[in-house]
C-alpha cells in the first residue's frame, strides 16, 4: 500500500475570534491569505449553541503554513505551552515581528523573545544569529549569551553578539 503524503495542520482553538485572528496574522506575514470560512449552520446548534452564519472555522496560510481556527467556545484556553517560533535573519525582521505580534498582547508574558499575542497565540521571535551562537559549542560565550537573553524581552542581536565574544 502506497502511503500519501502527510499534511500537518495547526489548529488553534478561539472563542469567537478566529476569523480576527486569521485576518490579523495574514496582514503580518508574506504571502498569506484565508483559504476557507466555514460557518455554523442551524444543525446541531443544540449542541453547539452557536447562531448559524457565524464562523466555526477560518482555514489560513502563512507563507506555506496551513492553520485552521476552531471557534470552539470558552471551553479551552490557549497557553504558552505551545508556540511558534519565527527565525529572524536580522534586527529589522526581529523588530518588525515583534511589534506587529505584541501589539495588543499580554506585555507580562514578553520575555527572551517570547511573546503572547492579543487572541492569546505564543510566538518566538528568534534571531537565526542567536541560534548560532547557542549551537557554536563555545562554552563561554553560550553562557553570557545566555545570560543576556535571559534579561531581554525583545531580542538584541547586536547586544547579544557583544555577549557572546565577552
Amino acid at each position: 500500500m502506497a502511503l500519501s503524503k502527510l499534511n500537518i495542520t495547526t489548529c488553534l482553538w478561539f472563542n469567537g475570534q478566529a476569523e480576527d485572528a486569521a485576518n490579523f496574522y495574514i496582514s503580518i506575514f508574506p504571502n498569506s491569505k484565508i483559504t476557507h470560512l466555514q460557518r455554523y449552520l442551524e444543525a446541531g446548534k443544540e449542541i453547539h449553541g452557536q447562531e448559524p452564519g457565524t464562523v466555526l472555522v477560518a482555514e489560513f496560510n502563512l507563507d506555506g503554513h496551513r492553520f485552521v481556527g476552531l471557534n470552539g467556545g470558552p471551553q479551552f484556553k490557549l497557553s504558552e505551552a505551545v508556540s511558534f517560533q519565527i527565525d529572524c535573519a536580522n534586527q529589522d525582521e526581529v523588530d518588525y515581528y515583534w511589534d506587529k505580534l505584541s501589539e495588543g498582547g499580554d506585555p507580562a508574558k514578553q520575555q527572551c523573545g517570547w511573546l503572547a499575542d492579543k487572541f492569546g497565540v505564543s510566538w518566538q521571535v528568534v534571531p537565526t544569529a542567536l541560534k548560532d551562537m547557542l549551537a557554536s559549542g563555545k562554552t563561554d560565550g553560550v553562557g553570557r549569551v545566555t545570560e543576556a537573553m535571559m534579561k531581554m524581552h525583545k531580542l538584541d542581536i547586536a547586544e547579544l553578539e557583544k555577549a557572546f565574544r565577552g
